[in-house]
Order: structure tokens, then sequence, then C-alpha cells
């Protein structure tokens, strides 16, 4: 029996708080989202891990059982029928895929407000919603709304006189704002043999970064563009919804294909703010060669391989695209290419663990970027 206690002021009766029940549904669907991440997108396979769980973790019951989250799933249509696959399969929907990105939005940025226009502030006065604190004279052409009319007020009084008092187009001030600036962005990601090399998973965080960051910049920088690419051997643009599916492969790190596609796309974007985020682990050990064939070396660094890295992160300089890299291994050797790479592009580097990135992420692209190195 539930004990209860009540206010004699009030006339409120007050019971403990308890928790509303999950539906077996939910629960087992959160788990579901967790996990299709990890299996790319297959839907068999986490099914199949859920079997696993279940072993332990009794997830099913008589009541509810896995063939009752399954028909659930499709009545929903978070799942289908995948006629690609021969005899049948299950595959995700497009409703699962954006259910996806939002709840890596959620894992990795929750601290998130929501916001009007979605704008990015910059350290330069102009058009936008946020004061800067300062203000100046009245320009004609300058918004009505942004008037300081104390202000104002106080220069008609001075300039006037209380006796005859007038307001005039030279007494007016208005207040300053940051000016909101649009950004093109191109996501990298290295899908090399690296990030899962030793047993550790480092694609499945990498993925929902992009997911996350994909979301945001949906949500919250309608005007803003993002452009995802993936690069091994070679470099290739992915779409957004691909994200959930993306697995590593046998390849080397092709930076300097990656660096040379994400170049290539953002010298079309008519933005004049334009910038290169790219997550990876390892070192550069392939290259493209004019013959058509590949150039590869997986032992230490290659000053040959480095050196193109570096003469791509000063061109990128000269178009005013800055790189952040963000470095996932810690090898010393390692993140002294990384410095020299930043030097070159006069750009930003961070050494993480994978905890922090989706944070640092935001970090950099929630401000203005053009910041020193942090290290």
């Amino acid at each position: 029996m539930k004990k209860k206690w009540f206010h004699p002021n009030s006339g409120f009766i007050f019971t403990p708080y308890e928790k509303a029940e999950e539906a077996p549904f939910d629960r087992l669907f959160d788990i579901f989202q967790e996990l299709i991440v990890f299996t790319s997108g297959d839907v068999e396979e986490t099914l199949s891990w859920m079997d696993q769980l279940d072993k332990e973790y009794r997830l099913y019951s008589e009541d509810y059982t896995k063939e009752d989250f399954i028909e659930d799933l499709k009545k929903r249509g978070f799942i289908g029928d995948d006629t690609k696959k021969g005899g049948g399969g299950l595959k995700i929907s497009a409703k699962t895929e954006q259910l996806i990105r939002q709840r890596s939005l959620n894992q990795i940025f929750g601290s998130l407000k929501k916001s009007g226009k979605g704008n990015h502030k910059t350290k330069h006065s102009g058009q936008g919603d946020d004061l800067t604190g300062d203000s100046r004279n009245y320009v004609f052409g300058d918004s009505l709304d942004r008037i300081s009319v104390t202000e104002s007020i106080k220069n008609a009084q001075v300039n006037h006189g209380v006796g005859e008092f007038r307001l005039t187009e030279n007494d007016l001030v208005v207040n300053e704002t940051h000016f909101n600036a649009q950004m093109s962005t191109v996501l990298m990601i290295d899908i090399s043999h690296s990030m899962i090399l030793y047993g550790e998973d480092r694609i499945t965080p990498a993925k929902k970064v992009a997911m996350a960051l994909a979301e945001l910049i949906r949500t919250r920088y309608p005007k803003d563009t993002l452009d995802i690419i993936v690069f091994g051997n070679d470099a290739w643009p992915i779409k957004l919804k691909d994200l959930p599916y993306l697995q590593v492969g046998p390849y080397h790190t092709n930076t300097v294909a990656g660096l040379s596609l994400a170049l290539d796309i953002l010298r079309r974007k008519k933005q004049t703010n334009k910038q290169i985020f790219m997550i990876t682990d390892g070192k550069p050990s392939c290259l493209n060669l004019p013959n058509g064939e590949y150039y590869k070396n997986s032992n230490g660094l290659d000053e040959f391989i480095t050196g193109k890295c570096l003469n791509m992160a000063k061109q990128a300089r000269k178009l005013q695209i800055p790189i952040t890299t963000f470095m996932i291994a810690q090898d010393p050797y390692l993140r002294q290419f990384v410095e020299s790479f930043t030097e070159a592009n006069q750009g930003k580097a961070f050494y993480t663990g994978l905890r922090g990135l989706g944070g640092m992420i935001f970090e950099d692209y929630e401000t203005n970027r053009k910041k020193n190195i942090k290290r």
C-alpha cells in the first residue's frame, strides 16, 4: 500500500513518486536502436545480439516475445522486408535512420538548447540576434527594433534640451549585434583497418559523432551545408542515410585523397566560410600515384606520404579553409605529425579519447573557428 501525506494548509495529498512502468516495446526498442549502430544497420545481426542478451537479462517474456517485438517494429514502420537479400530479410526504414541520428545527437550534444535561426556567431558585428554590448549611431537601413530607446532619448535631451524636446535621426543609437554567418563543412571519416585494430571499436563512436553533427546542422543550422566523405585507400562521398551502415574495410589511410576530395567539394560552395573536420586514428599510409597505382607504407611515418599531406594542408590554408583534426591515437610520433600538419594549415587539432570527441566537435562548431591550436 502506498504511503500518503496530507498537507493541511493546501489540502493536497502527496504520494512518493513512482516512475511509470515502461512498455515492453519501448524498452526493447531502446536496446535495438543502440545495437543497430554497432551492427552497421544489419537487422538480423542486431536481433541475434538481442537473443544473446536475452539469455542473460531475459529481454523477452511469455507475454511479449521476440516475434511480438518484430511484428511491432514492422507495424510501426521501423523495419521492413529487404527485397535485395536473397531469400528475404529485414532492413531498417528511413524513419529509423532519422531516429538513430536524433538519438546520437541527444547522446553527444545532449546539453544543446533550441535556437531560432540557427546561424553561427562570429567576432564581427552585423545583422544577427545576439547583442555585443556595444552601440553606434543609427544609419539608414538599420532595423528599427535595434534602436536603443534609452540612449536615443538621452541624446535628444543633451542635443536639444528638455524644454524643446525632439527626437531626430542624428539622436538615434542602435545596439550592435553579432554578425550571423553561414558555414560549409566537410566531415572526413577514416574507415581504414586501424579503426577496428586490436579489437578496439573506434568506428562506431565515430559514426555516432558524424550522425550527431549531421542532425545538429539539420536542426539548428539549416542554412549550413554538410558533406560527408570517407577515406581508406581512396576517398568517396557518402549520403547522410548511409552513415548507420558505414563499415571499416581492409584499407590503408589515404589522407591526401580525402583532403583533395574535400577541397574540391568546398571550392564549389558559395558560402564564404568553409571548414574541414577530420576524424582519424591512424597515420597516413597510402597515396595515389600518377600511373594509377597505390604507394603504400605502413611502417612508421613515410616522408613522401607525410610531405604530400603537409602540401595539402598548406593548399587549404591558401584557400582559407581551416582543418580541424580529431586525433584518436596517442602515439607521440603521430602526435608530432599532426602538430606539423596543423601548423601548416593554421587550423586546430584535438588529441582525445572517443568519450570527449562529440563535445569537442560541438565546442568547435558552435563558436568562431579561427582560434589557436589547442594542445
